[in-house]
């Protein structure tokens, strides 16, 4: 099976402006996207987007969550500076010196973040961490007054970066964590949308994930799935400093990543594990001997449990403005998962044992 992925729209979902509890923008994005090949496509009131296909009693759901990490405006001073506080997990030594874009209710504004000079720091202060509200948000307003015409108290803002092509058929840009996940839960439903799956499939693009897992946990109790699968990034280990032996081997351009552990059907695990192999789509194991922090966490607990599985997709530099991915790793992550649905029975077996 091959696919010719639509590159265009990841890169539309990167650039959209969608910190956890402000994704309706690349929520829309990707509505619209996936109601021209889906039986029907709804949103929750939670604002997960949910696209099905087929009509059967055993249902399989695809989610990867659509939020990404960013800031919060919390205060404007007297000079027309902004404060603020991070939304998810941010590295507070990546934050200054960088252009942001804040989505406020005339539309998009450009600012920049500052911080004190390097000559200007005291010794004690470059010992210390930096913190969020050590930086402020530069819009160039004369004043407070000015500024608040332009900008209001629970805005968000996201660092402006470009979508980025590099070597070997590498991308980098922001909020591949996990922009990824759904552009692939959107383009397998795309893939399998004239070959008829013999079970139901609903695709979630899930919101708020990155402040608690909690549009996975929502929309997996509306549709009560049979089986499903988590599509997130999971950390590459190909580059300088990340830990082997802690982390495991993981590489970009190998293919996604199948997690094995605890929060994983070993059933699943396995049909994925033979579909790939089968279909000679090359793929790499991750061991998580815990929760996975990931949507599978959730949908594995939902009701009475669920049969789970979690793909990743191989990611450097994950949670900072230039996340690196592979593109074979997508087109490879969206055939297996394809062949997985199209392989799955009505009646399918996933007790363990």
């Amino acid at each position: 099976m091959k696919n010719k992925i639509n590159i265009n729209f990841l890169k539309d979902l990167t650039s959209c402006i969608s910190p956890s509890g402000y994704e309706n923008e690349a929520a829309v994005l990707w509505k619209n996207y996936t109601k021209k090949f889906s039986r029907r496509v709804q949103v929750d009131v939670h604002g997960n987007i949910i696209a099905s296909l087929g009509k059967s009693e055993f249902k399989v759901m695809f989610c990867g969550h659509i939020d990404e990490i960013g800031y919060m405006v919390k205060y404007i001073d007297e000079q027309g500076y902004i404060y603020f506080s991070t939304i998810g997990g941010i590295d507070a030594g990546l934050i200054g010196g960088r252009e942001v874009v804040i989505k406020t209710e005339k539309g998009h504004l450009s600012g920049v973040i500052g911080k004190k000079p390097i000559h200007l720091i005291r010794k004690e202060e470059a010992a210390k961490q930096p913190k969020a509200e050590d930086f402020w948000i530069d819009i160039g307003a004369k004043n407070k007054k000015e500024a608040q015409k332009l900008v209001k108290v629970g805005d968000v803002a996201v660092p402006a970066v470009q979508f980025v092509k590099l070597q070997n058929n590498f991308v980098a840009a922001k909020s591949f964590d996990d922009k990824t996940g759904a552009f692939i839960v959107a383009e397998v439903l795309r893939n399998i949308a004239s070959k008829k799956p013999p079970i139901e499939v609903y695709g979630v693009a899930t919101v708020q994930e990155e402040i608690g897992l909690r549009g996975a946990r929502t929309s997996a109790f509306g549709i009560s799935p049979n089986v499903g699968i988590a599509i997130d990034v999971t950390f590459a280990t190909d580059h300088p400093t990340v830990e082997k032996k802690r982390i495991g081997e993981i590489s970009l351009g190998k293919g996604p990543v199948l997690a094995k552990g605890p929060n994983i059907n070993p059933k699943v695990f396995s049909l994925l594990e033979s579909i790939a192999k089968k279909k000679k789509i090359p793929y790499q194991i991750e061991a998580i001997s815990s929760a996975t922090g990931t949507d599978a966490n959730v949908i594995q607990l939902t009701k009475s449990g669920v049969a789970t599985g979690l793909v990743s997709i191989p990611s450097r530099y994950m949670h900072t403005p230039v996340e690196v991915v592979s593109i074979s790793d997508l087109e490879n992550t969206i055939k297996l998962l394809s062949e997985f649905l199209l392989n799955l029975k009505k009646r399918q077996d996933f007790i363990p044992f």
